[in-house]
């Protein structure tokens, strides 16, 4: 016999039991709708406009809500003449040619020319036809990489009249002394690696066709050994990053296989800063064991003014004990409202269109900030303040409504939960004009080691973790400060181990070398 089911004899009871069931069952589905969005779905995030208006929504919301229709068009016509306003900021840009994009003009250029056959250098009436001008066309060609000797030869002196001794001509410091990896192949393998993604083992299968036999553990000993080289520069950026009043925060995890104390398969983490004056843009990463506050307390312990990163709950403590100015991110928190709008469905519930209008008026606020891009940090204050401080304080009144209209436990009940725990540090960026309403440039730093990890998956040792976060660390930097990261690997590799001072070593930070020389026809992207 089937078994009977308990169930209580009040009604309320059972109704109650009724409505749990049903939250649970809404929530299970969210989550499985989710799951086949992130296996099956896009990527993007990506919000399209004009959809639905965080205030100016159906007659039914507004009716809830107590908004009358008199509120509502005051509200269309402020935003309307906020986008105008903003739009008139926007730098006049010429609309992008089409075709194909002439070549670099620093590139070197092969002549080959072609003549016509002596046989068709006549007119049908037999006189000589003459040169009168040429058509040129570009074709781009490749040479692969060349691999070369450098042989150094040190020649030798002696006394002819007398046995004073034998003096030999010094070998110039070498950035791996008693090893015969030049400062260039160095700065080719470290390339490789940690900005294009290549783990070491492919390198070394590269290497082997072309007869050069450089296993994997030589390479991994070669970053080891550069990572220490450039210590000194690494503990430049770091003061360099504490003292300007703004910096951004984040970490990622990392697999180390043999950590003491660890097992192989536990995380451990990658913290990254950014921060630094717009001419003098770093980027440091630092290896921990584990995500511990402490971490952040450690890093942070010598600066004081802004600090911008998610809502982990260490970087709170820490700016509340060192006295640092709390900012949020506004990323984050579309991210949780983009989720629990995939999560929906097709057909989302009316009580869900609170996900379409906060990610509206996210969208609002986005726009004003690439309206104000390109205007100097006091214009783009006085913009935010007249602009987007009305949009946020409409926000707060409707946030404050809608989290008594969603259930907690549901997606969207959970990132209203979020933007309001993270509300006091969002409404930050709007009292400065050179802070980012989000945490995404650190986000992009992270980036290129998040495709790195999935390629190599895991460090081999501590040692082998904390170079790869000092290379990382002066790539990243190199390319925020405009330099092409090879040839200025290329350069440091070469000149570091001739420093005698703290001044030689400072001529070598991206900021401080001489960029023409270093970047040759290199044409560099504009750095964020």
């Amino acid at each position: 016999m089937e078994q009977a089911l308990n169930l209580p004899d009040d009604l309320d009871t059972l109704r109650t039991l009724v409505l749990k069931l049903q939250q649970e069952n809404r929530h299970l589905q969210e989550q499985v709708r989710l799951l086949l969005h992130k296996r099956f779905g896009a990527k993007s995030e990506k919000y399209p406009a004009g959809q639905s208006d965080l205030f100016n929504e159906a007659e039914a919301y507004g009716e809830d809500e107590g908004i009358t229709q008199v509120d509502a068009d005051t509200n269309l016509q402020a935003d309307a003449e906020a986008e105008l306003s903003a739009s008139a900021l926007a730098p006049a840009t010429p609309s992008a040619k089409r075709g194909r994009k002439a070549l670099p003009t620093g590139l070197p250029r092969v002549d080959i020319i072609h003549e016509l056959p002596e046989g068709q250098r006549h007119c049908s009436e037999g006189h000589a036809l003459v040169v009168i001008g040429e058509e040129v066309s570009e074709q781009l060609d490749i040479i692969p990489a060349k691999i070369q000797v450098l042989r150094h030869i040190r020649k030798k002196y002696a006394c002819p009249c007398c046995s004073a001794g034998v003096k030999t001509a010094p070998l110039p410091p070498q950035p791996i002394p008693k090893s015969n990896a030049s400062a260039g192949l160095l700065a080719y393998i470290v390339t490789a690696k940690f900005l294009d993604a290549l783990p070491l083992y492919r390198q070394s299968k590269q290497f082997a066709r072309s007869l050069v036999n450089l296993p994997r553990a030589t390479l991994a000993n070669w970053m080891i050994r550069c990572g220490l080289l450039i210590q000194p520069l690494i503990n430049l950026l770091q003061d360099g990053i504490n003292r300007y009043p703004i910096q951004q925060m984040d970490e990622t995890s990392v697999q180390v296989l043999k950590e003491p104390g660890k097992r192989a398969a536990t995380k451990s983490y990658l913290w990254v800063q950014r921060g630094g004056p717009p001419e003098q843009r770093v980027v440091l990463f630092t290896y921990s064991p584990s995500r511990s506050q402490t971490v952040a307390e450690h890093l942070l312990q010598d600066y004081q003014g802004f600090l911008q990163a998610d809502g982990y709950a260490a970087y709170a403590n820490v700016c509340a004990q060192q006295g640092l100015r709390q900012l949020g991110c506004f990323a984050h928190v579309r991210r949780k409202f983009d989720e629990a709008l995939k999560a929906q469905g097709k057909n989302p519930a009316k009580q869900d269109t609170i996900a379409h209008q906060a990610m509206t008026t996210i969208q609002k606020l986005y726009r004003i900030e690439a309206d104000i891009k390109h205007l100097l940090p006091e214009q783009k204050l006085i913009y935010r303040q007249k602009q987007s401080m009305p949009i946020l304080k409409a926000m707060k009144a409707w946030l404050d409504q809608a989290l008594c209209q969603v259930t907690p436990t549901s997606l969207t009940g959970e990132a209203l939960a979020y933007l309001s725990k993270q509300w006091p540090t969002l409404t930050v960026y709007c009292e400065d004009g050179r802070l980012d309403i989000d945490n995404n440039a650190v986000e992009r730093a992270i980036r290129p080691f998040v495709i790195g990890r999935n390629n190599w998956l895991f460090a081999d040792t501590v040692r082998g973790v904390k170079a790869s976060a000092n290379l990382y660390s002066l790539i990243e930097t190199a390319k925020l400060n405009g330099l092409e990261p090879y040839r200025y690997l290329c350069r440091v590799f070469e000149e570091l181990p001739k420093a005698q001072s703290l001044h030689d070593i400072e001529q070598l930070l991206p900021w401080e070398i001489d960029k023409a020389s270093v970047n040759a026809g290199w044409m560099p992207k504009q750095a964020a």
